[in-house]
């Protein structure tokens, strides 16, 4: 079998609508937060999530380093946040999080989930960090921003 072209695996992952999620964490140096859809429950008993990020991100060292980190779930009006810690720096957005716990969070996200880092799992060019839920925030009602194809979106009325 012929080898899988990368921008082609890219393009076809791409037409699975997700989430968008800030990825955050805390270190010496500060607070850091980047926008990503690659996150998913694992576990109800214990309670698990996972997170996977490219080995070579800077998020990649921050969360090996703090040990822990928060996921806010994007809320359908929040497209400029998705947007800011994707690497479009909106200075207007330079002091968004509020801290739970020891951990900054977006405040105003559909859901907040923070968690200890309980195991690495190497896959391909990428770390999946799965982590202990240690705590959860879930604002009802609020709708969640999605991604789909390039573009963000959210649920039909």
């Amino acid at each position: 079998m012929a080898g899988i072209d990368p921008r082609a695996l890219r393009d076809a992952c791409g037409s699975f609508a997700t989430g968008v999620t800030v990825i955050s964490t805390t270190t010496q140096d500060g607070d850091h937060g980047m926008t990503a859809n690659a996150f998913m429950s694992v576990s109800l008993d214990p309670p698990l999530i996972s997170i996977s990020l490219d080995r070579k991100s800077r998020m990649h060292g921050k969360v090996r380093e703090a040990g822990c980190y928060a996921v806010s779930i994007l809320a359908q009006d929040m497209e400029p946040i998705a947007q800011h810690f994707a690497g479009r720096h909106n200075p207007h957005l330079a002091e968004v999080f509020e801290r739970r716990g020891d951990l900054p969070v977006v405040p105003g996200a559909a859901a907040v989930f923070l968690a200890e880092v309980a195991q690495e799992v190497e896959a391909g060019d990428h770390t999946l960090f799965i982590g202990r839920v240690t705590g959860i925030d879930r604002a009802d009602g609020a709708r969640p921003l999605l991604f789909c194809a390039g573009r963000f979106g959210g649920l039909a009325g």
